[in-house]
């Protein structure tokens, strides 16, 4: 079948396909590469890939591409569903005959619900998808295709057994000449990554048990399953001489240095090729890691801290000790390798002075560049089940985002309220970016080039647009 996979139209600037923790509008606009989508895209043949967002497609420009395919499987997610929803609907007016699956967290976690909420969504495919969605668009009957939920002829909704988790990922082709093919790697941006830059990964799963992250609960598991050393050295060889305008790559992968013997194996043949590279990783890694890293073309590291109280993150099962953290910090600063903290405001056991102290955690480690979140509880989580069962939740906060696709504080304690998480948010980006110091190491940083001179200035007036926008939400 010929098959158009969707990152659909949502709320502007709205990055809901990416590998990113949460699907929402950015403090700076940022877009990930939809890689969920361009893998099973690279295993059909003559398909095609839009990502909408990135690219400013309009729905109307979209339904005019669908009028020439026979199937379409968009990503969606709880906050884009209903706007999902009224895609696939304006693509089935235009072409009725053609058939609309999902694929993403939201569908893999629940399928039924998503098809009785949606009847113009014909199928749903469960869990680790890339070849459940292979075998839909060679045409395989329905009621044999594993991991697959949908509407039979009668309008009833059949689920079909569980597809075995895949073992061998050298099976997945490569996602970059999809990118090459369907995509402008200009339109992807991130505020820590050299522009332009390129995403994938290299591997799946996760063994952490961090009980907030999205994808190792819902759709890539706990085990860390990878793509061997040879295979992921082919591919950045094929994609440095097919993108010789990107300047950095980045291994979008829940933490790529779960395996540091293969992680060094892989930096050791990255260092060969000559490519400027960066990754996720916790804050544990050893120094002689980190310096073979660097040593082989590592620029920067991506490292959850989430917070700077112990308690919280054993409650999170974060598997993070705060002493071994502010070690790493001093070790990436010596070797001088960047690093770009991520925190989140509002995780379970979060007070008013947990707050203070992740603050100044955040000021003692001292990241490069850093992003706060506000703690998501998205369906399929350990922290969604715990929201729930203990009251932190309400019905008004489930879609996550604010009518804008903006992340909202959608939990609150006993002492903690929505408003004050909310507002913790901006209390912690001044504090940090509002230092003498800070404030110099940008202003050097901006004195280095012309380019990083109009970003940073581009950047700083959107943050401020965003901490405008963030203040009008809640007065």
């Amino acid at each position: 079948m010929r098959t158009l996979f969707l990152q659909a139209p949502s709320f502007d600037g709205f990055d809901g396909g990416a590998g990113a923790r949460y699907q929402t509008k950015r403090e700076i606009p940022s877009f990930w590469y939809p890689t969920w989508l361009a893998q099973p895209a690279a295993l059909v043949p003559d398909s095609k890939l839009i990502d909408a967002p990135p690219h400013r497609t309009s729905l109307a420009e979209v339904v005019a591409e669908a009028r020439n395919f026979e199937l379409a499987v968009l990503h969606t997610s709880t906050p884009s569903f209903s706007s999902d929803v009224k895609a696939i609907t304006a693509l089935k007016d235009a072409n009725p005959a053609l058939k609309v699956g999902l694929i993403g967290a939201k569908a893999a976690v629940d399928a039924e619900g998503c098809l009785k909420s949606a009847p113009v969504v014909d199928f749903a495919a469960r869990n680790e998808f890339d070849f459940t969605i292979k075998e839909v668009a060679d045409g395989r009957d329905w009621k044999s295709i594993r991991g697959l939920s949908f509407r039979d002829a009668d309008g009833k909704i059949q689920h079909t057994p569980d597809r075995q988790i895949l073992e061998n990922m050298d099976d997945l082709p490569f996602v970059t000449p999809v990118y090459k093919r369907d995509l402008n790697i200009h339109r992807y941006f991130s505020g820590y990554l050299k522009h332009p830059y390129m995403s994938l990964y290299t591997g799946r799963g996760c063994k952490s048990r961090c009980t907030f992250c999205l994808w190792p609960q819902t759709v890539g598991g706990h085990r860390y399953r990878t793509r061997s050393v040879g295979h992921v050295i082919e591919e950045m060889a094929w994609a440095k001489k097919a993108f010789p305008e990107v300047k950095e790559f980045f291994f979008d992968v829940d933490t790529f240095t779960d395996d540091l013997p293969r992680a060094e194996a892989i930096v050791r043949e990255l260092g060969k090729l000559g490519i400027t590279w960066s990754c996720t990783a916790k804050a544990n890694v050893p120094r002689a890691t980190l310096k073979v890293m660097r040593d082989n073309g590592l620029r920067l590291l991506l490292v959850g801290y989430e917070s700077g109280n112990q308690q919280i993150l054993h409650n999170i099962k974060k598997g993070m000790r705060i002493d071994v953290a502010k070690r790493f910090a001093k070790d990436t600063r010596e070797l001088g390798i960047t690093v770009h903290g991520t925190f989140i405001m509002g995780l379970p056991g979060e007070t008013h002075e947990t707050i203070k102290e992740t603050i100044a955690f955040a000021k003692e480690v001292n990241p490069h560049t850093l992003q706060v979140s506000l703690a998501a509880p998205y369906p399929g989580t350990f922290l969604y089940k715990q929201a729930l069962e203990k009251g932190w939740l309400d019905d008004a906060n489930a879609d996550l985002v604010n009518e804008d696709g903006r992340q909202i504080a959608p939990l609150s304690y006993p002492g903690l309220s929505h408003t004050e998480i909310f507002d913790s948010v901006e209390t912690f980006y001044r504090s940090f970016y509002f230092r003498p110091n800070k404030i110099a190491a940008i202003i050097g940083e901006m004195a280095t080039s012309p380019d990083m001179l109009k970003r940073r200035l581009s950047e700083g007036m959107e943050f401020f647009r965003f901490l405008r926008e963030r203040r009008e939400i809640t007065h």
